[in-house]
């Protein structure tokens, strides 16, 4: 490759519409590192609240010292520290009233845990659209400075007399460059959002069986 097709010189030669293919490419790759590094910072973090946690929890420690050391923390409860803190309370709150059966004192619990299980989610689950947008759509961005591309390369055959590859190389490559770049953004972003939606439907998983398993101890003392 001569210094006349280099990749900086083909881009810096791109007509206007190609050059603005590649800046929003480059932008939405940039964009998606930053959501990827972010992301799988957060879901590390995330594990490793609830492995904490749980360790502490099936430890048979009293959960009242459990929820006391959990609230009065400095730091706010994260994860499954929230769905538990949040079925505690309510089941303690509910628990103190008078005439109200103990099944129903569960199902006020277990409700509310739902809810602050559906919220934990929604917050893993923020990102990931942008990742999820940014691969579906990156190859054809990239496709639509291709076609352009070569469409100007070809218009600029229509005033040459005599038509030669030379003529028509710089454009049809610095075309191809756009859809490359339309790769490397979508690549990552596709690998990145299945991998992170593996993990966040695990967690979904584990969450819910603790739901479940908090339940059914929430069940015996209230019977109890």
């Amino acid at each position: 490759m001569t210094n006349d097709l280099s990749i900086l010189y083909l881009i810096t030669q791109a007509s206007f519409v190609v050059q603005l293919v590649m800046f929003i490419l480059l932008m939405a790759s940039i964009v998606s590192w930053t959501f990827i590094f972010a992301k799988y910072k957060e879901l590390k973090n995330e594990v490793q609240i609830a492995d904490d946690f749980e360790a502490e929890f099936w430890s048979g420690g009293d959960l009242s010292e459990l929820y006391k050391n959990i609230t009065s923390d400095e730091s706010e409860a994260e994860g499954l520290e929230k769905i538990f803190v949040a079925g505690y309370k309510e089941f303690s709150r509910s628990h103190a009233l008078q005439g109200m059966s103990a099944k129903d004192k569960v199902d006020s619990a277990r409700q509310v845990m739902q809810i602050e299980l559906t919220r934990e989610l929604e917050r893993l689950d923020e990102s990931l659209p942008f990742l999820a947008t940014v691969g579906s759509t990156s190859p054809y961005v990239g496709l639509f400075g291709t076609v352009w591309g070569i469409m100007n390369s070809f218009r600029s055959l229509s005033s040459a007399k005599q038509a030669t590859l030379a003529q028509v190389a710089p454009g049809i490559a610095e075309a191809l460059v756009a859809t490359a770049i339309g790769l490397f953004a979508a690549i990552p972003a596709v690998v990145a959002y299945n991998s992170f939606s593996t993990r966040i439907d695990r967690l979904a998983g584990r969450y819910e069986l603790f739901v479940d398993e908090f339940v059914v101890l929430l069940h015996r003392q209230a019977y109890s």
